[in-house]
């Protein structure tokens, strides 16, 4: 074969290996939808509970935390894209996410993932059956109402208040609130929302990162009227008793040293939200 064709053929061998490196870099770039990336690749490894990926278990719908109805419909999100980064961190090219039920979860029923990111308040009696992260996002209880209802202390003591249930809301609206009005569990917190909009509920008691979400979504029927100050935060949940609980207890102090969790806070949650959560008003118990 002549020089030229030679030279021809290593061409086409460097495009083809080219190409090949271009549709695995992509590949592995969709594997964590449309987030952005911070940090090093590999800064923290660790064995995951399924090789060569990261388990992620959350509970659906969580707008701003998690974009999408089902985990094959979810591209970016606050906590998804907190996900992608702590498996990009620990040198994973794969994010599997697994819906799972918040009962489910906390009574540490579920197996075979590495962490759930699902906006749960760390709490010490939940610590019994899971272990929890160090803090990652601090949250207080916001008050969700039809748009137009007036709201101030006296007048949740008269409520009909729906909260999820194996939630803290559920605590403190009893604890706290102590409304003469027996208290409203749902299963999920699609169905308080459902229960709120059509009547038969005056107010729906959860974290006010989350029902400010719902209310962005209502399309001004619903709005975030007060909030209550708790001092809680929120924690990711590993499975009792997991190696990998110190590594990814760094990746995430990682995340909040340099400013990552910060950027994915403005960039979904803001957004998402269209209100700024200390300017809506505290209401005392």
């Amino acid at each position: 074969m002549s020089a030229d064709g030679e030279h021809a053929r290593g061409c086409v061998r460097w495009l083809v290996a080219l190409l090949a490196l271009g549709l695995a870099a992509s590949a592995a770039a969709q594997s964590f939808g449309h987030c952005r990336l911070y940090g090093s690749k590999g800064a923290y490894p660790f064995t995951p509970a399924v090789a060569r990926q990261l388990t992620v278990e959350t509970g659906l719908p969580a707008p701003g935390w998690w974009n999408g109805e089902s985990p094959d419909t979810i591209q970016d999100g606050y906590e998804y894209c907190m996900a992608a980064n702590i498996a990009y961190r620990a040198g994973l090219d794969r994010l599997v996410v697994v819906n799972v039920s918040f009962p489910q979860l906390l009574g540490g029923q579920t197996r075979n993932f590495d962490l759930a990111l699902t906006q749960a308040t760390i709490t010490a009696e939940r610590s019994k059956a899971v272990d929890f992260s160090i803090p990652y996002f601090a949250s207080d209880q916001g008050v969700l109402v039809r748009t137009g209802t007036r709201v101030d202390s006296a007048a949740m003591r008269h409520f009909r208040i729906g909260v999820q249930g194996a939630t803290t809301s559920g605590d403190f609206a009893t604890e706290k609130i102590k409304s003469t009005q027996p208290l409203r569990v749902y299963p999920g917190l699609a169905a308080a929302y459902a229960a709120l909009a059509s009547g038969q509920i005056d107010a729906v008691l959860y974290d006010t990162a989350e029902v400010l979400g719902q209310a962005a979504a209502s399309h001004g029927t619903m709005t975030v009227a007060a909030q209550y100050s708790t001092g809680e935060s929120y924690g990711a949940i590993f499975p009792k008793g997991s190696p990998n609980e110190t590594t990814l207890n760094r990746i995430i102090q990682s995340l909040k040293n340099d400013g990552t969790l910060t950027a994915l806070s403005a960039q979904y949650l803001a957004q998402a939200w269209g209100v700024d959560p200390s300017k809506i008003p505290y209401l005392r118990p």
